[in-house]
């Protein structure tokens, strides 16, 4: 069955648009902003295990930033138009790599300091057209899990093949499925940086990093970014489309354009490598992609609302608010689906993305018990209340997309 995110979206109250914002920068309604947020810390999470360091850096530049970068030159039609301050010019950002760059040469730099990585979940803007722009996956106003690693040439490529594991490991958490990777090369055009020794070190050190991997891949000429090649990891939607949702590229370009130095061992001044990495990409087009992936049922860890406690009657619902109390005391997310909303079987209906149902009667209320229902069809049965609840945080807590394992 195929999914549409923009249809999905809709109907579970996860995100919308209103033309008086604007085509292509949709609000988010409070479970998908619940779910936006549990993929960013979970990103935020992983990366700091990894040894990221998370930065903030302002959405806007002065055009002089992007002209150094080369974005001016070379990425410009994809930018929305400078804005006049005094007698500056500013730009809403398209890319943060310029920014970080920026964090790295605000002091000197040791190479003990090196890989410095460095992280962050930040705004930036693409002035796409209107006929492109639809639902989450093609915006104006993007969410971007970014980062950048700077380190020393004989870095780069394990710096670079743990950036793949790392996207490998969130993808196992997510559900998400690779459908190939692509080593992305400069096509024909005048849209590339002129400077061929320089594509020709950075192709080398990825397909290294790929064969490091045992990475099966697909080169593609064109598909390259204007200042160096890169692996994009492709995914599809229900139609069979393909985009990118994550990246890894080893940059020479900027760290010159910046000038970057870092002191050697020798006592000298050297440039760093820049590796720039995201393991999800655009927020807004994973979750559309997640959407479409689970059809709505997102795994346990993710999903908005991760426990429906359905009371029979009106006489249970004191001891149902009880369950979700206890619930969230745990950190989970969980709601009372009162007899007054529906009948019995109606609200377990509605309930069906949730991934776990607990349906309390008088027999269950009088024996401290829970009947479980799986969004699955499982039943595992009658369980004390603690123990479903230990369970549910247990199963959250390790991520992943199952939902029940034995005791």
């Amino acid at each position: 069955m195929q999914h549409d995110h923009r249809r999905l979206g809709r109907e579970l109250g996860l995100f919308d648009t209103d033309p008086l914002m604007g085509a292509g920068l949709p609000y988010w309604l409070p479970d998908g902003a619940l779910v936006r947020h549990t993929l960013e810390e979970y990103v935020r999470e992983a990366e700091r295990a990894a040894g990221y360091r998370h930065v903030y850096s302002p959405v806007l530049g002065k055009r002089e930033l992007y002209e150094i970068s080369g974005h001016w030159d070379h990425y410009s039609e994809d930018m929305f138009p400078p804005m006049e301050l005094g007698a500056e010019q500013v730009v809403l950002r398209p890319s943060l790599c310029p920014h970080h760059a920026l964090i790295y040469r605000s002091r000197s730099r040791s190479y003990r300091e090196l890989p410095l990585r460095l992280a962050e979940l930040g705004g930036m803007y693409r002035s796409e057209p209107s006929g492109v722009l639809g639902g989450l996956t093609r915006v104006r106003a993007i969410q971007l899990n970014d980062a950048h690693i700077f380190c020393t040439l004989e870095q780069a490529v394990e710096e670079a093949r743990a950036a793949l594991a790392l996207i490998s490991r969130a993808y196992a958490d997510l559900g998400v499925r690779a459908a190939r990777h692509r080593l992305s090369l400069p096509g024909g055009g005048g849209k590339y940086v002129a400077d061929p020794a320089l594509w020709e070190r950075a192709t080398a050190l990825l397909r290294e990093v790929l064969d490091a991997s045992g990475t099966e891949y697909e080169a593609v000429a064109g598909e390259a970014a204007f200042y160096g090649p890169k692996i994009d990891v492709q995914i599809t939607d229900p139609a069979g489309r393909e985009s990118t949702l994550s990246t890894v590229q080893i940059d020479f370009h900027q760290p010159e354009r910046f000038d970057l130095r870092y002191t050697g061992p020798d006592g000298a001044r050297h440039r760093p490598v820049m590796v720039h990495r995201s393991v999800i990409g655009s927020v807004e087009r994973a979750v559309a992609h997640l959407i479409e992936e689970h059809g709505g049922a997102f795994p346990v860890w993710l999903a908005p609302v991760q426990l429906a406690v359905l009371p029979v009657g009106e006489a249970q619902e004191e001891r149902a608010y009880d369950v979700v109390r206890r619930a969230g005391e745990l950190g989970l997310r969980a709601e009372v689906t009162g007899a007054g909303e529906g009948s019995l079987g109606a609200r377990i209906r509605r309930s069906r993305l949730v991934p776990y149902q607990a349906v309390l009667g008088a027999r269950e209320a009088e024996g401290g018990l829970l009947a479980v229902r799986l969004r699955d069809g499982r039943r595992p049965g009658a369980l004390p209340a603690e123990e479903l609840l230990r369970r549910i945080a247990e199963r959250s807590a390790r991520r992943g997309t199952g939902l029940w394992e034995s005791a």
